[in-house]
């Protein structure tokens, strides 16, 4: 077999994994926010992120993969052709481009972290936060007082919580990690789609100097009959 055919091969069913983690990660999280009726303090953080992420936008980025796998294989099996292969290319830069903007409006809204944070304590209820003043070791999100905390275990009144620092910070770094990590994998999920476009490329090169024999022999066989 080729040796780029067979690169193309391999990594085509990295590319065929990536939608599976996609698509799989994106139905678990869904799933567990809906089962989450009554957060607990080690999962509320993670919840109320995932809450605001682009999940269903996975799913669909997940399945224009899935598509692009069964174009490949025409593409891949049959030695000849070009046309299954440049579709199979279109796909994957459309893929490329869908995961990209996933990725970037992750790694944008780190940028803002904190606002946002704001933004989704505010609307969250007073149990809520309060399971996050009791996962953080907090009161209130700037300080005790902006916005007023919540009494609880860990806030027991307002002398107790005048000594706590607010949320903001400590929040802030657990979503920036978390959020991180995410965007960090889903580059990489990029970086393997540019490695695939490369081999489609220098795949279509062969197959159209294959071509190019091929019709050469045909010419040259005609001529001497």
């Amino acid at each position: 077999m080729d040796k780029v055919l067979l690169f193309l091969i391999i990594v085509d069913l990295l590319f065929l994994g990536t939608g599976g983690v996609m698509v799989g990660l994106s139905i678990k999280f869904r799933n567990d926010i809906a089962r989450s009726t009554s957060p607990t303090v080690s999962s509320v953080a993670e919840n109320l992120l995932l809450m605001h992420a682009p999940l269903n936008e996975a799913i669909a980025n997940g399945g224009l993969v899935f598509f692009a796998f069964l174009i490949s294989l025409p593409a891949l099996a049959l030695q000849f052709t070009r046309g299954w292969l440049k579709a199979y290319g279109w796909l994957v830069i459309a893929s490329t481009i869908f995961t990209l903007v996933i990725g970037l409006s992750i790694w944008f809204s780190t940028l803002r972290t904190r606002s946002q944070l704001q933004t989704y304590w505010a609307e969250e209820s007073s149990e809520t936060q309060s399971l996050l003043q009791r996962r953080f070791n907090c009161c209130g999100y700037i300080d005790a007082a902006t916005p007023s905390f919540r009494q609880d275990s860990t806030c027991t009144n307002a002398l107790v919580a005048a000594q706590k620092p607010g949320c903001m910070g400590s929040f802030s770094d657990f979503a920036n990690r978390y959020l991180n990590r995410v965007f960090t994998v889903i580059f990489g999920f990029v970086a393997l789609d540019v490695v695939i476009l490369l081999g489609v490329a220098v795949l279509l090169r062969d197959r159209l100097e294959r071509a190019r024999f091929h019709y050469s022999d045909l010419k040259n066989g005609l001529r001497s009959i």
